[in-house]
């Protein structure tokens, strides 16, 4: 994994509303309408927090209609904490 893929996964975890998302998301897949709703902000303010996670791999994003639903990535989490791990020298 290079350097800059390393940093979008960080970047995913340092904004409160990012975690506010994931937190969210844990209970299960939801429409950008109800995470507009329930963190009381705009589409394109969701929009931008939203590419973050998905480029750090720890969001899925799914299309229908014209609605985006988005879910926690099965192995994202594992592979952040693995990230982590090796970064702060805890495999040894």
């Amino acid at each position: 994994m290079d350097l800059q893929h390393q940093a979008r996964v960080f970047k995913a975890f340092c904004d409160e509303n990012r975690l506010t998302i994931l937190q969210i998301l844990y209970s299960g897949e939801k429409c950008a309408c109800k995470l507009q709703e329930e963190l009381g902000i705009g589409q394109s303010t969701l929009s931008h927090h939203m590419r973050i996670l998905c480029d750090a791999g720890v969001v899925n994003a799914r299309r229908e209609g014209k609605w985006t639903h988005y879910s926690l990535k099965r192995d994202g989490g594992e592979q952040a904490v693995e990230l982590l791990r090796k970064t702060l020298m805890l495999d040894k």
